[in-house]
């Protein structure tokens, strides 16, 4: 519309089609269709975490709906950019709360109508084309990898549609460390323009040939979404589809009382709760049209369907129900304050309700509760670090409690050993510890160690343990009495000789008995 010529003021009118296709279990794709809003977001992030993503960047979006419908250009673009990096804020938080949902993000294209002008957000790989007089422009630029290799000239458009890292986006809403601002665009309405947003479901196996020949020749807007989503799944697409088309309506008198007006459609993971959405618009929404059913229920989808546990008759349910806000559920008991999931709703002083971003009480509500976050989130950090000195604790514990008691069984323990060419006794275990010793001499014999035979001085070098230290110092006699036996024997020149007895723990109980092994000479 233009100031000056209000009997050519344009308004917008659009539709959506959203479809799960034959490959995927759930759709993560999120859609809005409104008179002036329309936004399409792809999730990603796994089965939960794409439908959430992309359903928190709808309702951070859906409030521009509702908003002044004269508002300028300019401020409507800083409007849409401060509203995408709100949903970026709200994915963010909600994947740090709920860690099932870490790594989960989404895309977002959106297109609003403000003063005669378009004002287009975009980030990601969702597209956005214009049709205007019979020429398909494409108004957004993919935030891809294949796109990056394009642009550098490493590869051609044809190659980029096999490439096997063309799913890979280097840009999107969620939970990375990258850059949540979109791009913005502002431009020129014109009557009878013609917008297509897409899910790349759709513009990543139909050419842009087949696109324009589509958009051009099927005027009605429902049939061309239709059409649009039936031929994508046809040419073998094995993602979500999504299609919005949006036309830009002449009013021939705009104070006519009849104007151009349409219930805002929602579709995909967003529909699962129109509720919040109508609180938000704080005006009936109802649920886009589902795909025909000579596509929706053809063995090959009901099949998918089948094989994923996708919920198929749950999906058609929610298609094309109409909801009423809080406002008109007041009488039923259901709840009356409105679920946006991540953005905070605020009661104006005029008794409205928004949830907008832009509005200073909205602003300073995500702001208090940041804070309160961090807040929570210091405090179980201080948890956990209790918990963990608890425990490290308990376990210095039980290793000073085992060593300890270890230590205290080594020392009633004996052993004789040598030192200083002596056979010594030790109280304690012929170990060490730690490079530690587990024993000390505690009385040292007259028997020299230079004196006994080669066998008892290894088996000294080793430690002959005994049960105390009364045995130790019977072994020791044994050994001394041995050990003059034989010195004596070999004194004499006797041709044969007493057996020698080994010095073990073992010979301590007979004392004056040999139990070494014989050997004739």
């Amino acid at each position: 519309m233009t100031q000056t010529d209000q009997s050519q003021r344009l308004f917008l009118y659009s539709t959506a089609v959203s479809d799960v296709g034959y490959v995927r279990s759930n759709n993560q794709d999120s859609a809005f269709a409104g008179e002036r809003l329309v936004a399409m977001c792809d999730g990603m992030g796994g089965h939960a975490g794409g439908d959430t993503a992309s359903t928190i960047a709808i309702r951070s979006l859906a409030h521009i709906e509702c908003d002044d419908h004269h508002q300028d250009p300019q401020s409507l673009a800083l409007m849409m950019e401060t509203s995408v990096i709100a949903a970026h804020d709200a994915i963010v938080g909600k994947a740090k709360r709920e860690h099932r949902l870490s790594g989960m993000g989404t895309t977002v294209t959106a297109l609003a109508l403000a003063d005669g002008s378009w004002v287009l957000a975009h980030i990601g790989d969702s597209r956005a084309y214009l049709l205007r007089e019979g020429k398909l422009v494409r108004m957004t630029q993919d935030h891809s990898y294949v796109q990056h290799l394009i642009n550098t000239g490493r590869i051609s458009p044809a190659e980029a549609r096999s490439h096997p890292q063309r799913n890979v986006v280097m840009r999107v809403l969620g939970d990375f460390d990258i850059d949540p601002r979109p791009d913005i665009s502002i431009s020129k309405a014109r009557p009878a323009d013609r917008w297509l947003l897409c899910s790349d479901g759709l513009c990543g196996v139909l050419e842009d040939s087949t696109i324009t020949e589509v958009l051009e020749s099927v005027s009605d807007q429902a049939e061309c979404a239709q059409q649009l989503v039936t031929m994508a799944l046809k040419a073998g697409s094995t993602d979500n589809v999504t299609v919005i088309i949006a036309d830009a309506t002449l009013a021939l008198d705009a104070d006519a009382f009849d104007l151009p007006h349409q219930t805002p459609l929602v579709g995909g993971a967003a529909s699962s709760n129109l509720e919040a959405l109508a609180d938000i618009l704080d005006e009936p929404v109802a649920a886009t049209p589902r795909l025909r059913d000579e596509s929706n229920e053809s063995p090959a989808k009901r099949a998918a369907a089948l094989t994923q546990g996708g919920d198929l008759d749950k999906e058609e349910e929610i298609q094309g129900v109409m909801v009423q806000p809080s406002s008109a559920r007041e009488e039923s008991g259901e709840r009356h304050v409105p679920d946006t999931g991540e953005i905070p709703v605020i009661l104006k002083e005029d008794g409205s309700q928004t949830d907008d971003p832009y509005d200073p009480d909205v602003a300073d509500a995500i702001h208090k509760e940041h804070l309160e976050q961090r807040r929570r989130d210091r405090s179980h950090r201080r948890r956990l670090r209790l918990i963990l000195a608890s425990i490290v604790a308990l376990v210095l514990v039980a290793l000073v409690g085992g060593t300890a008691a270890a230590y205290y069984w080594s020392q009633q323990q004996y052993y004789l050993g040598q030192e200083n060419d002596r056979v010594t006794i030790y109280q304690g275990v012929p170990t060490k510890a730690f490079a530690v010793p587990l024993s000390h001499p505690v009385k040292s014999t007259d028997i020299k160690i230079s004196s006994l035979p080669q066998s008892w001085r290894d088996q000294l070098d080793e430690g002959i343990t005994v049960s105390s230290l009364t045995d130790a110092e019977e072994h020791a006699a044994l050994i001394r009495r041995e050990a003059k036996n034989l010195k004596t024997e070999q004194g004499s020149g006797s041709s044969k000789t007493k057996p020698v007895a080994s010095p073990s723990a073992s010979s301590s109980s007979s004392p004056g008995k040999s139990e070494g092994g014989q050997h004739s000479s």
